[in-house]
């Protein structure tokens, strides 16, 4: 059976990698999102995040013999304690300034994250073995199925609803929202704002060091693979609509579907597809699918 004169299980196969891939996509815009939104800060240090999540993996698996599942646990935690002391030091200065140093800083600490990896761990790709729970794969009769990549894609997307869910549909999300648009008035109820804010930022990078533990068993670990993969990030949450969580995540996933299904049938496009449709979009709707216009 064939679809457009693709071979069904090939299509298929390209489908998922799609979708493992736009998972990728949706956990970090949603990470990028969530500082955004709520702290006004374009994080453009995420990808150094997600790569520091990925290398802390690989190091405590071959230095301390630590599995996948605890780096899944001891990754976000080691890399948002890093993002509380960046939002303590550096990032609270510029809360009250134009956003444009706030980008200058965070593209300034990816720059020297990559450049002290390079130096400690080299160019060359790092492997991270699959682990053994979900190894193999699992044929469904129209295709086979890798088990890892689907792990991906369930995990990603409980990551991703549980966060927006925690931030548009809890008394949290709601002091976190209230919080950014008036600090004062909810200090006065008695709510730490100043501690939400540190912490918010370190919940956005414990989501990119998640991503990145997440991503190791399927890519090569390297210094570069956040600067590889931040662009086309940055260019999913334009395209969802900056600061919109909900957007970030159906849009990443969407895009990564696209962009798998453009590998198939148009291959020289792929690589530029995401940001064709990003500037139809803005062209169209500046404020993103679902960004609200000021």
């Amino acid at each position: 059976m064939e679809i457009f004169g693709i071979p069904l299980q090939a299509f298929l196969g390209q489908l998922m990698l799609g979708l493992v891939n736009g998972s990728f996509y949706a956990m970090l815009s949603l990470g990028l999102a969530v500082i955004f939104g709520l702290l006004g800060i374009v994080n453009f240090a995420h990808g150094a995040l997600y790569m520091m999540g990925a290398y802390v993996a690989w190091y405590g698996l071959e230095t301390f013999g630590l599995n996948y599942w605890a780096a899944l646990v001891v990754a976000p935690l080691l890399v948002g304690a890093m993002g509380v002391v960046i939002e303590r030091t550096l990032l609270k200065q510029l809360y009250k300034i134009d956003p444009i140093y706030g980008l200058l800083l965070t593209f300034g600490l990816a720059l020297i994250a990559e450049g002290v990896f390079r130096d400690q761990f080299g160019v060359s790709g790092q492997s991270y073995a699959v682990p053994e729970a979900l190894q193999g794969a699992t044929h469904l009769g129209f295709m086979i199925l890798p088990n890892y990549r689907a792990w991906v894609i369930v995990a990603s997307l409980a990551i991703c609803f549980g966060t927006w869910f925690v931030i548009e549909r809890t008394r949290l999300g709601s002091y976190l929202r209230a919080g950014t648009e008036n600090p004062a008035l909810v200090q006065a109820f008695g709510v730490n704002v100043p501690m939400m804010v540190m912490l918010t930022y370190a919940a956005g990078a414990g989501l990119a060091a998640m991503a990145g533990v997440l991503a190791a068993p399927v890519i090569q670990i390297t210094p570069l693979m956040g600067s590889n993969l931040i662009i086309v990030v940055f260019a999913v949450v334009v395209i969802g609509g900056m600061g919109s969580i909900l957007g970030s995540i159906l849009t990443g996933l969407m895009l990564g579907i696209v962009e798998g299904l453009t590998k198939v049938f148009y291959p020289e496009a792929s690589s530029i597809v995401v940001f064709v449709i990003m500037a139809i979009v803005l062209m169209i709707r500046p404020a993103g699918l679902f960004g609200k216009e000021k």
